[in-house]
């Protein structure tokens, strides 16, 4: 087991800690194994009765994978990024499928990795620190870990619009848009855990109990906007729509969009059209993949990374530089099947 994970039976609750505050509890491929190897154990152990997977400290749920790990062997072989991708999309699916109640409390910021582990779980309670977000087009990603089966299936177009944008929404978008099933107030979150370790099989009871008010969902007022601008069919026909709008809404976004790898607005529009039709989350976890996979060797991630993270200039040299240069033969080859020896699975 490795320490920046905790994981431990206490009283009927199965209980994982992320435990890398230093690192905004950022994931790596270790701390996925030990949580894997815990909700293995803990999937036909009668004495437990629920999961609950929490953070330590007070700076955040989890900010998302170890980005410049992957970037350095994005850099030469991709093994270890591979390797990452694979472990950690095998705990995701582990969550999806899971035939017990999980309570992830996203105290603070989920992105990433951290979204990752709170979407499959049956109840992710969001407080006023939660700050809910999928930044990795800023960084020449995609919103992985799930985020093709997720976001589409949120209200409207809004999935895409958080996928292309990475914008940063609070509790009362996440409920809006169904990332949180509850809210409780930051103060009281100790108290509920108590409460959930005392007696795990009234959760549902507690959950009502503590909820509170997050307040009007300030995304509601731009709905119908969202909704007519990014159900475009192209990233050029949602740049056209947008410059046509020409609200302030309308020219903040642009100016979003235009910090982004145009190379990612399309790889994620078809990340989300796939996954928004794909048949079960394990299908949507092997064309993420398979995306990934060659991704995280391709430049607009390194230089990403280099731009936002390594030297922080944040003036990234996209190639191709506009979504014009990105053309379909470029998007066929990142989205082709891998070989049957080096796909995606789900655990046996």
């Amino acid at each position: 087991m490795t320490e920046d994970v905790l994981t431990r039976i206490e009283g009927a609750v199965g209980r994982i800690t992320l435990n890398r505050p230093q690192a905004l509890h950022a994931l790596t491929t270790a701390m996925c194994q030990a949580m894997t190897q815990a909700l293995l154990a803990w999937r036909d152990d009668p004495a437990v009765a629920l999961v609950m997977i929490d953070h330590a400290g007070d700076r955040g749920f989890c900010a998302g994978g170890d980005i410049r790990m992957l970037a350095e062997s994005g850099a030469s072989d991709g093994k270890a990024a591979c390797e990452f991708f694979f472990v950690e999309y095998r705990l995701n699916h582990l969550l999806f499928e899971y035939p017990k109640p999980v309570v992830t409390v996203m105290d603070g910021i989920t992105m990433g990795g951290g979204v990752g582990l709170a979407m499959p779980s049956r109840y992710r309670v969001a407080t006023e620190k939660t700050t809910y977000a999928m930044p990795e087009t800023g960084i020449g990603l995609f919103p992985d870990v799930g985020g093709g089966w997720f976001l589409p299936r949120m209200p409207g177009h809004i999935g895409l619009w958080l996928a292309l944008t990475g914008a940063r929404i609070k509790a009362a978008d996440c409920e809006l848009v169904g990332v949180a099933t509850d809210y409780v107030e930051s103060a009281k979150v100790a108290d509920l855990k108590a409460a959930i370790l005392a007696d795990p099989e009234a959760v549902e009871t507690i959950l009502t109990e503590f909820e509170a008010d997050a307040g009007r969902p300030p995304l509601a007022q731009h709905q119908d906007e969202i909704d007519r601008i990014f159900g475009k069919d192209s990233v050029e026909a949602i740049l056209a729509a947008l410059q046509a709008a020409d609200t302030d809404w309308a020219r903040d976004q642009l100016k979003v969009l235009a910090t982004k790898s145009p190379q990612t607005l399309k790889v994620a529009l078809r990340q989300l059209r796939l996954g928004g039709a794909a048949q079960s989350f394990a299908e949507n976890m092997a064309m993420e993949y398979a995306v990934g996979a060659r991704v995280v060797r391709r430049h607009d991630f390194l230089e990403g990374v280099r731009a936002v993270i390594v030297e922080k200039d944040n003036a990234p040299r996209w190639n191709p530089a506009t979504p014009e240069g990105v053309d379909d033969a470029m998007l066929d080859a990142i989205f082709a099947p891998l070989p049957s020896g080096e796909a995606w699975s789900p655990l046996p």
